[in-house]
């Protein structure tokens, strides 16, 4: 019964993000894979609390790959220094904490997760360039 509108919605999701990443500026780029990793980590607990256990998978591991291809691959240790080594850091406790998550059905390590990942994404949101003319 709702099959067309899901399918019309994940369609229309595709687009929004396709639009979002050709017109983005490297910052809102970085904002986007936070985004998107908090977003992973909420529907991997929705999931767990319905016990739909394929899918809680599938929003882990999105959030790690998230995380691990696009946060951590993004440092620049050279320019970064101690905070590129911080934030390493972090990325990989958050990656071991959703391995466990995902491991042992842990809903408090992905809250943990979401705690930890959220005061960096709106520290990088206030940090926002100003606009160039």
């Amino acid at each position: 019964m709702f099959a067309p509108f899901r399918s019309q919605a994940t369609a229309y999701g595709h687009v929004q993000v396709e639009t979002g990443v050709s017109g983005a500026d490297p910052h809102k780029l970085v904002e986007m894979l936070y985004d998107g990793a908090i977003d992973a980590m909420a529907r991997a607990r929705g999931a767990l609390a319905r016990g739909d256990i394929e899918a809680k998978g599938k929003a882990i591991g999105q959030a790690v790959r998230i995380i691990e291809e696009g946060l951590r691959a993004a440092l620049n240790h050279q320019q970064g220094g101690e905070v590129a080594e911080n934030l390493n850091n972090v990325y990989l406790y958050i990656t071991a904490r959703l391995t466990h998550a995902n491991l042992r059905n842990d809903d408090a390590a992905l809250q943990e997760c979401v705690k930890l990942l959220t005061p960096i994404r709106e520290a990088w949101v206030a940090m926002k360039p100003a606009a160039r003319p």
